[in-house]
């Protein structure tokens, strides 16, 4: 049973005005896009996406959903970033970076460089208090308490929170930041 379903996050969603105001110049990159529900629904918003995921088969299937009339605003970046021997982000080569249930602690730094000054990181993923709900259940994939928050505490913190969604039951945290 899966614990996500296909539409946008409610951070994108409730936050789209925050991308009208970035460099269009540069793409959001929508980094262990799966699916590619967030990515896609900014994309049909006209925000130019990379998704980028080790999943080729998930990321041909976004290339027959994108819009068609979507063609040169969009990549799809067929990339492990846990099995790269460098990182392979550029530095200060996206406006915006989204990650959801993801984390991978050593890509921190390698994020936070990756995006433009003033560009925006919005991340959610799970908290170690997940255990008490099911998947993921490696800690290595759970953020601590306030991990989150610390990680960007020197970036503007437009949105924070931490502690139990519904619908399905999860314990997440995300933050939305805007890079200094």
């Amino acid at each position: 049973m899966s614990y996500l379903n296909n539409s946008a996050s409610n951070l994108i969603v409730d936050n789209l005005p925050l991308f009208n105001a970035l460099n269009k110049d540069k793409y959001v990159l929508d980094l262990a896009c799966g699916n590619g529900r967030n990515g896609l629904f900014l994309l049909n918003n006209d925000i130019p996406i990379i998704f980028a995921d080790k999943n080729k088969m998930a990321l041909n299937t976004i290339l027959s959903v994108a819009p068609p009339n979507a063609e040169g605003r969009y990549k799809c970046w067929e990339v492990d970033f846990e099995r790269c021997l460098k990182v392979p982000l550029k530095v200060e080569a996206y406006s915006s970076i989204l990650i959801f249930n993801y984390l991978h602690r050593p890509l921190f730094p390698a994020i936070k460089a990756a995006i433009t000054r003033g560009g925006l990181i919005f991340y959610e993923t799970f908290t170690e208090y997940q255990l008490n709900f099911g998947r993921p259940k490696n800690l290595n994939y759970l953020l601590k308490q306030n991990e989150l928050l610390q990680e960007f505490e020197n970036w503007e913190i437009i949105h924070w929170f931490e502690g139990i969604k519904l619908a399905p039951e999860r314990a997440v945290s995300s933050v939305i930041a805007r890079k200094p």
